[in-house]
């Protein structure tokens, strides 16, 4: 970076010698909403029926990078979403300039694995258009989305404070923490499953008839285990959340698994009822939202079982508990 802190043009750097901790946290949010909205119009995109609105990929078509009158409006659909992610690769670009530019070296990992994950979207995206929205890629698509906004909500709220500190929770609850974190993981990869093997809102032709390919499962048997592994998670949840209360745990863990409880709820309840209303869009749509959100806030709950780093850990139980308030 040392080069870089040299270019200038009359002698007015082009970058600060440093970002600061407000424009890092601003830069950092911008990046976790810009990836968890993307993830929100990529779904309106295959709800829309507008997967195949740009034929190929990079082009819009085989003569225009853009998309043409004659792709009407499923080309318009399917070409914003794909200018949104230029706007996602600035936005991310800019993070890691700015943290780079900066002390909190803890931040550099995540800054740069939020930057590589785009280019590997951008190809991912394109073979899933290539292949005719396989569905397989369209679900490694949405999984690979989906650990990004688990990493950049992770990031901004680390940005928010001076450093990683000690864990404020005793192992037993810390990995609890993590099992919550590998079901919500376990539902989305199932959710995704459910989608590839049943009905879906996209994938109906003019006259009502499905159309492309289906992942081969029983739509039935991964609802219903899907709809299980919800069921525990939810459960994992209630659980973590009544040990903190008894053991008098710090408020940002509290907070981090309450909120996370209503928004599984939530996202449990508009599942069912896309379920049984056979999957309207609207519903559809705020399904992904959900799912966005449940990803969200499970990286919060993790996030929040270590302290800032100039936080305490967590005293026994039989110990007056001070700093961690």
């Amino acid at each position: 970076m040392g080069a870089a802190a040299r270019l200038s043009i009359g002698g007015v750097p082009l970058l600060p010698a440093a970002f600061s901790a407000t424009t890092i946290s601003r830069l950092a949010l911008a990046n976790a909403v810009a990836n968890g909205l993307i993830v929100v119009t990529g779904g309106a995109v295959r709800l829309t029926g507008s997967g195949l609105g740009c034929p190929t990929w990079p082009r819009c078509t085989s003569d225009s990078f853009v998309a043409t009158p004659e792709l009407a409006g499923h080309g318009v659909i399917e070409f914003g979403n794909r200018l949104l992610t230029f706007v996602l690769a600035a936005v991310a670009i800019a993070t890691v300039v700015a943290v780079w530019r900066s002390p909190r070296r803890d931040l550099r990992t995540l800054a740069v694995l939020t930057f590589l994950g785009i280019p590997a979207q951008a190809l991912l995206g394109g073979v899933t258009v290539l292949t005719g929205l396989n569905p397989w890629t369209v679900a490694a698509h949405f999984l690979v989305s989906a650990a990004l906004v688990a990493l950049a909500t992770t990031l901004w709220l680390r940005s928010r404070e001076t450093g990683v500190g000690r864990p404020l929770l005793r192992r037993p609850f810390v990995l609890l923490t993590w099992g919550i974190a590998a079901a919500t993981a376990a539902v989305l990869v199932l959710g995704t499953i459910v989608t590839g093997s049943g009905p879906h809102s996209g994938d109906v032709d003019e006259g009502g008839l499905p159309t492309g390919n289906r992942m081969g499962f029983d739509p039935g048997l991964m609802s219903q285990l899907h709809a299980d592994v919800v069921f525990l998670l939810v459960g994992l949840t209630i659980a973590l959340l009544v040990a903190l209360h008894a053991t008098d745990a710090p408020g940002r863990v509290r907070r981090a698994a309450r909120d996370l409880l209503v928004v599984e709820v939530a996202q449990g309840v508009i599942g069912y009822v896309q379920y049984f209303t056979d999957l309207p869009i609207a519903l559809v749509l705020l399904h992904m939202l959900g799912a966005v959100l449940t990803t969200a806030f499970a990286a919060r709950l993790v996030w929040s079982v270590r302290g800032p780093a100039s936080e305490l850990p967590l005293t026994p139980a039989t110990e007056p508990a001070t700093a961690t308030r």
